[in-house]
């Protein structure tokens, strides 16, 4: 047994304080060896009460994901009907991709509890600490074209925006192409990569990260103002699995949709939802920026700027900054 999990033992079968010394004893280890473990133990989400000369006593432990219990709380068909719960791994849109290429059906889920690498756009890096957040890629098989996967980024977007407002209550909105905010403060990031051939669909990967149960002092310095929790904005715990859940409900009524009748319907209920729409921004694309009023999206999915010259420009990605 590894010395973190018979520590983890002790503390939990501890009705009382248990000192250092005593866990040193037990466990045959030094006093700083001890320390070290219960540092990883907090990093893996326990909080421990520490109190001198009387020692360390467990005050909350991290509410970890169970692949049985979610497999029955998911009542999608096909969305989610296979699940991969991993405890800590470099990214789930990587793990997601070795599947698809071994021939992973439809609606494979991979979600992880912790990410060491997880992608953002532009290859930033997605801040996901352990047990804290959802971190989870979705196996899609689209049959169209590769230039209309940019419309699934939005679909994504919309069905974790339905959910969350479902689940939580916390009124979070669309900001183009693939942030959710709440007051201007990102909660979800979505990333969807794809594998083509012959410009058709082999597979797409829907990366979905939402910030649910991270504490203020969670965030780095560089993310403090920028980032927010659900659990933050709802002022209590969220039920990460029930959230997945309802995500993959919204996610497959919303792709059923739209393979029956185009993009329209799910373009009106991501303008329904926007945060982007009506306000002044400022786009940084591969052409330099474009400023202007954010109008709508076009049949592709692109957003449609109007500067102030009238012009109507479709931005098919870039970076938005939302003016005041």
């Amino acid at each position: 047994m590894k010395k973190a999990e018979t520590l983890l033992d002790i503390l939990l079968d501890a009705e009382e304080f248990v000192s250092g010394e005593e866990i040193s004893r037990r466990l045959s280890v030094s006093r700083t060896a001890v320390w070290k473990q219960i540092n990883k133990l907090r990093e893996a989400g326990y909080e421990f009460e520490a109190v001198p000369h009387k020692g360390y006593r467990i005050v909350s432990k991290p509410d970890l994901l169970d692949q049985q219990e979610l497999a029955q709380r998911i009542q999608s068909t096909v969305m989610g009907s296979q699940l991969k719960i991993l405890g800590t791994t470099v990214s789930t849109q990587e793990e997601a991709k070795a599947l698809a290429e071994e021939g992973a059906p439809e609606g494979t889920l991979v979600i992880a509890e912790e990410q060491t690498g997880g992608k953002g756009r532009m290859g930033r890096k997605w801040f996901s600490p352990y047990g804290k957040g959802i971190w989870m890629s979705l196996v899609l098989r689209p049959e169209q074209p590769l230039h209309y996967t940019p419309q699934l980024t939005l679909l994504t977007g919309v069905a974790v925006c339905r959910a969350v407002r479902k689940v939580t209550g916390v009124m979070a909105g669309l900001k183009w192409p693939n942030d959710l905010l709440v007051d201007g403060r990102k909660i979800c990031g979505i990333l969807l990569e794809s594998a083509a051939e012959d410009e058709h669909v082999r597979y797409c990967i829907a990366g979905i990260g939402i910030s649910a149960n991270l504490d203020p002092d969670d965030y780095p310095e560089e993310l403090t103002g920028v980032g927010t929790s659900l659990k933050i904005e709802a002022g209590e715990p969220i039920d990460r699995m029930s959230l997945i859940a309802t995500v993959m409900e919204e996610f497959e009524m919303l792709y059923e949709l739209y393979r029956k009748d185009g993009f329209q319907p799910v373009a009106s209920l991501w303008e329904a939802l926007s945060v982007t729409l009506g306000k002044r921004v400022s786009i940084q694309t591969a052409r330099g920026p474009i400023e202007g009023m954010a109008d709508g999206l076009d049949a592709s999915g692109a957003l449609r700027i109007r500067t102030d010259s009238g012009e109507q420009i479709p931005v098919f990605s870039g970076d938005v900054e939302l003016r005041r």
